[in-house]
């Protein structure tokens, strides 16, 4: 047995796993909002920035890959944990919940399978621009001008995508469960990785409370605004018309303003 293996059989090894993946997952989740928070500058700022990672495919495929390993291999040590935990006490606890635990600390594998839910559902709504998904339309359609070259319109998804209630709902709720996630799983990273000490402990938990709010508010931002009609509702409303037109539905205002253009 090598010294991989040893390690993962081992729970103390799982954590590794478990902390190492969870802070990979950490940075990329702050790089993530810094991109999408474009979103409220003009169309070409995200476009132009969509537009440079697609045209780097090796680094793109290179980071979403590890990214899906770290997901793959938290969720799977998150979930063994959570097996030799309940066979080390086959017995339960006469009140809910382990003495001493906290609330998130409690909830961090139901919260932990939302957020994997809707990671699943973020990357077909806008990754693979899976159509019927969004309640729009085909995002694959949305198309923009950058530099005379045509582009994928990311700001035009993005807007479109946060206009329509059920998706801005669903994406609050696993920002929630995402702040309740990282509220405690920041603080016990520090913890498996050996940083936790009497001084520095408290330090580390107002860090964890602070980074986890922050990009709470950062996330929750972005839709609620533009379900609110405060960014990109004038840009958006002339796609509205060419998704339907391209999905064959009828389009009576498109008609309306050609009708009067035609007089």
């Amino acid at each position: 047995m090598n010294i991989i293996e040893r390690t993962w059989n081992s729970s103390l090894g799982k954590k590794y796993v478990m902390a190492v993946t969870g802070l990979a997952l950490f940075v990329f989740l702050i790089g993530h909002l810094v991109g999408n928070l474009q979103v409220f500058g003009p169309p070409e700022l995200i476009n132009g920035y969509a537009h440079f990672l697609k045209s780097k495919p090796a680094m793109v495929w290179g980071a979403r890959l590890g990214l899906l390993a770290c997901v793959g291999l938290h969720i799977l040590a998150a979930v063994t944990l959570a097996q030799l935990n309940a066979a080390a006490r086959p017995q339960p606890y006469a009140t809910k919940g382990a003495y001493g635990a906290s609330k998130a600390s409690q909830y961090m594998l139901p919260t932990g399978i939302v957020i994997a839910s809707f990671i699943v559902y973020h990357l077909a709504h806008f990754t693979a621009l899976l159509p019927g998904i969004n309640g729009v339309g085909d995002f694959s359609k949305l198309t923009a001008t950058l530099h005379g070259e045509t582009v994928p319109d990311v700001y035009a998804m993005m807007v479109l995508g946060f206009q329509v209630p059920w998706v801005v709902l669903f994406y609050l709720i696993a920002q929630a469960m995402l702040f309740t996630h990282l509220g405690h799983g920041l603080s016990a990273m520090f913890q498996s990785l050996g940083l936790r000490d009497h001084v520095w402990w408290p330090r580390i938990q107002l860090f964890a409370k602070g980074a986890s709010l922050a990009l709470l508010v950062g996330y929750c931002v972005i839709p609620v605004a533009i379900f609110l009609r405060l960014v990109g509702s004038d840009y958006v409303e002339r796609k509205k018309f060419d998704l339907k037109a391209d999905a064959g539905q009828p389009v009576p205002a498109l008609v309306a303003v050609q009708g009067k253009e035609a007089k």
